[in-house]
């Protein structure tokens, strides 16, 4: 007998077991506990086989920043399945599931790292973020002075005193996690080691944060929040005094990240890194909440969508625009409804997740044909949306 249900508390030890062998680490006794304890707020959705678990994931209740609004996001992580059952289609139909699961909890879009991004695509997750990966010789690091009067300290881990600079920070790009307290101290600060250094302007206002370690002549930074060019150059002012103990920096940085503009020799190392994927849930719901550009003419604009795995999305939406444009309600259309010759702009669920979250725009999309449509609805559409970067600083 084949079942789809969510674990209960007393099967999340057989879960975890799972994790351990498919991504191939070993928890302590200690860790387990933790582990398992840390799932309390999660749902751990399983494929059982007569009784056994044989595949598993687990959804995440999170929150996410969009054009500078939190939207309450479904994190898809611990994706599993034992050998003896793999290729079987048994992750197709817990991430079905899951979806239904996700749409009835008001989690209008889904995030989660994929190890292979063909495979989530198939399920109409797709591509939302690149960062950049970095890797500055000590002589290559940038030569700033602090204003006078300005301070960099380290201080002790306090989630209270970050976390209005970290989301300050998190809102100038869309995709970044909302973070509650247990996320900084149970995941943030956990995660890694190191030191948080925080920098004070000359009013004594904190305007950004470091958090970084020093081991075997490397700085690692892990996270890096300026609100202000002279808080960037004072952190980096910080960070370039300790180079007597490093040979080099690695760091993530943004997409839209200008560094290798201001330093003196800008030929370090520079990837550009694949990261995460992204999929709305539920599409009338995340439309009815999403801020759209603000636009003198704001006509309404007809989507033919297609998801063969969310049916409640597959069809055409008419979305209705009020005062300037930045609200818009979105009515799913019978066929006999469509007014004749309506301009429609046909896509994928893909499509639409790639454009919406502003990882891609919507003439890019028609051009190698992710989307279909006249060319005024194309550039309609693209008008409407708010042009951001994406970013992800967090990972799950």
């Amino acid at each position: 007998m084949n079942e789809i249900r969510t674990l209960v508390k007393e099967e999340f030890y057989e879960s975890t077991i799972l994790s351990e062998f498919a991504f191939q680490y070993e928890l302590t006794a200690e860790e387990r506990a933790e582990r398992l304890e840390g799932n309390d707020n999660n749902q751990v959705l399983g494929y059982f086989i007569d009784g056994s678990l044989a595949a598993k994931l687990i959804i995440i209740p999170l929150s996410t920043w969009l054009n500078g609004k939190q939207f309450a996001m479904g994190g898809i992580a611990g994706v599993a399945t034992w050998p003896e059952y793999r290729r079987n289609g048994m992750v197709g139909q817990l991430l079905g599931q899951t979806l239904r699961m996700m749409k009835e909890a008001g989690q209008t879009v889904s995030f989660l790292h994929p190890f292979k991004f063909e495979f989530y695509r198939k399920f109409g997750w797709e591509t939302y973020i690149e960062y950049l990966k970095y890797e500055i010789p000590v002589d290559k690091l940038p030569r700033f002075q602090a204003p006078e009067g300005s301070s960099v300290r380290r201080i002790e881990k306090n989630w209270e005193l970050l976390n209005p600079l970290y989301e300050a920070h998190a809102q100038r790009y869309n995709g970044m996690l909302v973070r509650d307290e247990a996320w900084w101290n149970q995941r943030y600060f956990k995660s890694k080691k190191g030191i948080t250094a925080i920098y004070r302007d000359t009013q004594g206002e904190p305007k950004g944060y470091v958090f970084y370690q020093v081991k075997e002549r490397v700085m690692t930074i892990h996270e890096f929040v300026y609100l202000d060019e002279e808080a960037r150059r004072g952190l980096w002012k910080f960070l370039g005094d300790h180079d007597s103990m490093i040979n080099k920096v690695e760091m993530n940085a943004p997409k839209d990240d200008e560094l290798a503009f201001l330093v003196p020799d800008p030929r370090f190392k520079q990837e550009v890194i694949p990261y995460f994927s992204a999929r709305i849930v539920d599409v009338a719901e995340f439309v009815n909440t999403y801020p759209f550009a603000a636009r003198e003419r704001a006509e309404a604009i007809y989507l033919k969508v297609s998801d063969a795995h969310a049916e409640w999305n597959e069809g055409v939406f008419r979305l209705d625009f009020t005062g300037n444009g930045t609200s818009a309600q979105a009515l799913k259309l019978a066929e006999e409804e469509i007014p004749s010759g309506a301009s429609v702009v046909s896509g994928s669920i893909q499509a639409l997740s790639a454009l919406l979250i502003g990882y891609q725009k919507a003439g890019f999309l028609a051009r190698i044909g992710r989307l279909q449509g006249m060319p005024e609805a194309i550039a309609r559409l693209e008008a409407a949306i708010p042009e951001r970067v994406t970013y992800l600083a967090d990972f799950f």
